[in-house]
C-alpha cells in the first residue's frame, strides 16, 4: 500500500484550477454537474483512505476490540509512519463523521421546520409570507407528512415582493422554480459534505454555490425572455435580502458574487458543452482534475484491497 494511501488526501488539489475556470468558461449547468461529481468522488476516496489508516492506528490502542493479529508488525508496515499517522487518523475521521452528520441533520431539520411552518398556508407552489424581512428561497421537498411537504415550494416574503417590479417578480419566481426543477439543493448538500470530508475541496463548494445560481439565472432568463430583467431582479434582491436559511438551500440573492452574476446576464448566453474543448485552459484543467480523480480512485481501491488482504491474512481462523 505504501505512500499511495496518502494520495487521495491531497489529490483534491488537482481540482482547484478547474473550480475557478469552470465558473468563467463553462455553461453553469455543465460546471455544476462536473464540479459536484469531482468533489463527491474525491471526498469518498479520501475518506476511505483515512478510514484504512485509522484501522492501523486503532489496532495499536490498548484494549481495542480488534483481533490481535491486526497489530502485528506486518500489518503496521503496510502504512508508512503508522505510529503517528495511524493514531492521528482516529480523531480526524471522527471529526469528518461528526461534521457530515451535523450538516445533514441541520439541513433536514431546517427543511422539516420550514414545511411545518408552511403547512397551514394554501397548498400552492408559491408560499408568500407576510414578513417585514425581505428574502426568498427554494424549499425542496421535505420528509414530514404534512400538506405540501411532498413537493418543493418557492418561499418569498411580501417585503421582497414590494421591492420588485412585476417583471422582476416573474424573474424571481422563474429563478426559484429552476432551483426546484433541477434539485440544486442536492448539489449544494453534496459539495458541502465533500468539503466537510476534505478541506481541500472547499474551492469546489464555493464554485458550485456560484454555478448553481448562474444555472438558475440562465433558466430564468430563458423562461421570461429577458436577461436584463433577471439581472435587475438579482441586483435589487441582493441589496435588501438577507439570503437563505442554509448554504444548502438556493435563493435568488445568495450565494455567490452578485456583480459577476449580473455582468454575466448582461452579456450573451453561454454556449452549452457537455465537456470543455481539450486545447483550452478550462479543458486542460478539467482533464487534469479528471486525471487526479482517477488516480485518487485507483489509489483508494488499491489501498482498500491491499488492506483487506493483509487483515484477512493476519486474522486467525
Amino acid at each position: 500500500m505504501g505512500v499511495f494511501v496518502f494520495l487521495p488526501l491531497i489529490l483534491p488539489l488537482t481540482a482547484w484550477p478547474v473550480a475557478r475556470l469552470a465558473e468563467q468558461h463553462l455553461h453553469p449547468r455543465t460546471a455544476t454537474r462536473l464540479l459536484t461529481v469531482l468533489a463527491v468522488v474525491l471526498a469518498l476516496c479520501s475518506t476511505v483512505c483515512l478510514a484504512l489508516v485509522m484501522v492501523v492506528g486503532t489496532a495499536q490502542l490498548p484494549g481495542n476490540p480488534l483481533p490481535d493479529g491486526w497489530s502485528d508488525p506486518e500489518v503496521r508496515a503496510a502504512v508508512p509512519y503508522d505510529e503517528v499517522v495511524g493514531k492521528a487518523a482516529i480523531p480526524a475521521l471522527c471529526a469528518v463523521v461528526v461534521a457530515c452528520a451535523r450538516t445533514v441533520r441541520r439541513h433536514g431539520r431546517v427543511r422539516r421546520q420550514a414545511h411545518l411552518a408552511l403547512a397551514g398556508l394554501r397548498g400552492t407552489e408559491v408560499a408568500v409570507l407576510p414578513d417585514a424581512v425581505p428574502y426568498a428561497y427554494a424549499l425542496p421537498p421535505g420528509g414530514v407528512s404534512s400538506r405540501g411537504a411532498g413537493r418543493g415550494r418557492v418561499v418569498v416574503t411580501t417585503a421582497l415582493l414590494d421591492r420588485l417590479r412585476p417583471a422582476e417578480r416573474r424573474a424571481l419566481f422563474a429563478h426559484e422554480r429552476a432551483h426546484l426543477a433541477a434539485r440544486h439543493d442536492r448539489f449544494l448538500l453534496a459539495v458541502q459534505l465533500a468539503a466537510r470530508a476534505n478541506p481541500f475541496l472547499r474551492p469546489l463548494r464555493t464554485a458550485v454555490a456560484y454555478t448553481a445560481e448562474r444555472w438558475a439565472d440562465e433558466e430564468a432568463a430563458r423562461t421570461i425572455g429577458s436577461r436584463r430583467t433577471v439581472a435587475r431582479a438579482i441586483g435589487t434582491a441582493a441589496l435588501v435580502s438577507r439570503g437563505t436559511p442554509l448554504p444548502t438551500l438556493a435563493g435568488l440573492a445568495a450565494p455567490g458574487p452578485v456583480p459577476r452574476r449580473v455582468a454575466a446576464l448582461l452579456g450573451p448566453a453561454p454556449a452549452v458543452h457537455d465537456w470543455p474543448p481539450v486545447f483550452t485552459a478550462v479543458g486542460l484543467a478539467a482533464w487534469g482534475a479528471a486525471a487526479g480523480t482517477a488516480v485518487s480512485a485507483m489509489s483508494s481501491a488499491n489501498a482498500a484491497v491491499t488492506m483487506v488482504l493483509i487483515l484477512h491474512a493476519a486474522t486467525p481462523l
